[in-house]
């Protein structure tokens, strides 16, 4: 493609600027919580983003309702945008969500998490970064084109979903239930919702997630009478230590993945007694568990069973596991899959970047794909404000993440 198609296209969206502040006030302005949150969903921030939609040239807006009964109007909206290219070989797809999480305590905000505020080359408010970026970073690698009066070298669709903050239930899982063909393995699949400030990390595979809920019934007694009951604490200690052994156990190291091994932590512990001189009969606690796709989820389950046997022997406890979080890793995406080898090629020529992939701990929306045989890449360029207060997006990064979406659309098949 020649360098000064991409030079019109890429300084053409350098004067979007002004578009990306009013674009994020707008939508920032909607809260789009799940029910599971105390909100209504997202289909008001939904009819805003359609709006927007609407003003660009497109073939099909198509308008997919989960039901979810807990809400007034008893569904949860997924947005399709279509533009048609130069062949419909293939799909370039932008998956990005419209749900947020909530703000969390509003002490720790310096402003009105729902009223974006500018400050240094940054968008001040909830969702600005998680995942608003990406949804205008998309929207404006379409204008981009259009305003030069370009066609994208294949298809282009623009998934914008609900739910992905809670499950993704009524979200992306939805939609490929209810139409399994419409995504394809031959279609370029691209979710912006992970990325580095550098914008050269692109996340193609993921670790098993497991959490464990251990329950430990003993017997309570005076603090001064230990001889008497059985200390639900003490032996909850002794298994938390003795499951550090994990990472002797389950040792193996990959690169790709920053950490390189598989993590096992303590996390959360319940209360157990509200005073000092009572041995607690019961003590609850987790651990989070991110394994490498070398091991089976039910060998690290096998292990502390084991370890747990043990125990209930020396201390005269029962315990119990239960698992709040499962999900085997599904197959990587491959490193140089199409979708991976066209954002190299646009971060190098739009960025003057090396791109590297890599495999990551946390879970994200690819995995669905994943799981369906078909290769998401996740990509884009953020300061991992999400979640946090005085969350932000800097404005510098929508521009650039567009320019290498708009790339990647006008990419042939021999670049």
């Amino acid at each position: 493609m020649p360098n000064t198609i991409i030079n019109k296209v890429t300084n053409r969206i350098d004067s979007y600027r002004q578009d990306v502040i009013d674009m994020q006030r707008q939508i920032t302005a909607i809260p789009a919580l799940s029910p599971v949150n105390g909100g209504l969903g997202e289909s008001k921030k939904a009819a805003k983003i359609q709006e927007i939609l609407k003003s660009l040239n497109h073939d099909s807006i198509k308008n997919i309702i989960a039901p979810d009964e807990r809400l007034e109007n008893n569904g949860r909206p997924n947005i399709i945008f279509r533009w048609k290219g130069k062949s419909s070989e293939k799909t370039i797809w932008i998956m990005a969500h419209m749900d947020i999480v909530p703000p969390g305590d509003l002490a720790d905000w310096d402003t009105d998490p729902y009223t974006v505020i500018e400050k240094d080359g940054k968008l001040y408010g909830r969702g600005t970064e998680d995942n608003q970026q990406a949804i205008i970073s998309a929207i404006l690698a379409i204008k981009g084109l259009q305003d030069e009066g370009l066609l994208p070298a294949y298809d282009v669709a623009l998934a914008f979903v609900a739910d992905e903050e809670t499950g993704s239930e009524y979200g992306i899982k939805h939609i490929i239930k209810e139409f399994p063909n419409m995504f394809t393995s031959n279609d370029l699949i691209y979710i912006p919702d992970a990325g580095d400030p550098d914008g050269v990390l692109i996340e193609v595979a993921e670790k098993s997630i497991l959490w464990i809920k251990t329950t430990i019934k003993g017997r309570p007694t005076h603090g001064s009478t230990p001889e008497c009951g059985a200390n639900a604490h003490k032996a909850g200690a002794h298994l938390i230590v003795k499951m550090d052994e994990l990472y002797q156990i389950f040792d193996k190291n990959d690169p790709l993945y920053n950490p390189p091994i598989s993590t096992f932590e303590p996390t959360q512990k319940e209360i157990n007694v509200l005073n000092v001189n009572t041995i607690p009969g019961q003590d609850i606690f987790y651990f989070d568990c991110r394994i490498l796709p070398d091991y089976s989820i039910d060998t690290i389950k096998d292990q502390i069973r084991i370890w747990a046997n043990e125990i209930e022997v020396k201390f005269g406890v029962k315990i119990t596991f239960s698992y709040p979080q499962e999900e085997t890793a599904p197959p990587a995406t491959p490193a140089d899959t199409p979708a991976a080898n066209a954002l190299k090629l646009a971060i190098k020529e739009v960025m003057n970047k090396e791109a590297r992939t890599i495999g990551i701990g946390g879970g994200t929306v690819a995995a669905v794909f994943r799981h369906n045989g078909l290769p998401a890449v996740c990509w884009c360029t953020l300061d991992d404000t999400l979640h946090a207060p005085n969350e932000y997006s800097v404005i510098a990064n929508a521009i650039n993440d567009a320019k290498v979406f708009a790339h990647i659309f006008m990419q042939e098949n021999d670049e």
